[in-house]
């Protein structure tokens, strides 16, 4: 697996890795699947995050470590998208919006979740190069996955805020086509969001405090 940290090419004077391009590419398309309401969204994304962790594997073992927890997520949210698909009739999961409830334990977890992990990368050095930004990134994927798994609307909302800080953080660090693709990411969260709150207001039925989805 060697090859995929070797350069592909370079563009504006910034390096481009396979393994940074690959991955990359897989988890843009699987977004775009994620935005049709596809099931292979989910597959897509696992297995984006399979070829980052053989790319990070044996040198940079927090990056390994994180797409572990990605693939574990992924592996949910198939499990629920493959469980609700038939809920809105025509076969795809139906988009809702989050309870407020939902909402205050998300960004909870998000907030609580980003300043353990950044304390764990600056514990440990070796597993992170800029711990807060990076635990930020880290914690708002799992959280963006987890609201897409569930069918909510507000996941457009987190990738955005992740677009926020992952954009200038990959381009900082030498990542350029990660900072590219995140650029592309912050285009289809845009419309992909158009699409699920349209989607959303199609189904009037109202969603109970507490209630499972």
């Amino acid at each position: 697996m060697n090859w995929l940290n070797t350069e592909a090419f370079t563009l504006l004077d910034q390096h481009i890795l396979w393994s940074d391009m690959i991955g990359n590419i897989l988890g843009l398309i699987a977004l775009a699947l994620g935005w049709r309401r596809s099931l292979l969204s989910w597959p897509v994304q696992f297995l984006s995050g399979l070829i980052l962790f053989g790319a990070f594997y044996g040198h940079l073992t927090g990056s390994a470590g994180k797409q572990v927890v990605v693939m574990l997520v992924a592996g949910y949210g198939w499990w629920q998208w493959n469980r609700r698909k038939g809920e809105g009739g025509d076969g795809h999961i139906t988009p809702r919006f989050a309870t407020w409830r939902e909402r205050g334990a998300m960004i909870g977890a998000a907030a609580v979740g980003t300043v353990a992990v950044a304390l764990l990368f600056k514990a440990y050095p070796t597993l992170s190069w800029d711990p807060w930004p990076d635990a930020y990134i880290f914690v708002g994927t799992i959280v963006a996955m987890y609201a897409q798994a569930r069918g909510m609307v507000e996941f457009w909302f987190a990738w955005l805020l992740v677009d926020l800080v992952g954009v200038p953080l990959n381009f900082a660090n030498g990542y350029a086509f990660s900072g590219f693709v995140y650029v592309i990411y912050g285009a289809l969260v845009l419309w992909g969001m158009r699409d699920w709150w349209l989607r959303s207001r199609k189904d009037t039925r109202p969603v109970l405090e507490g209630a499972p989805a």
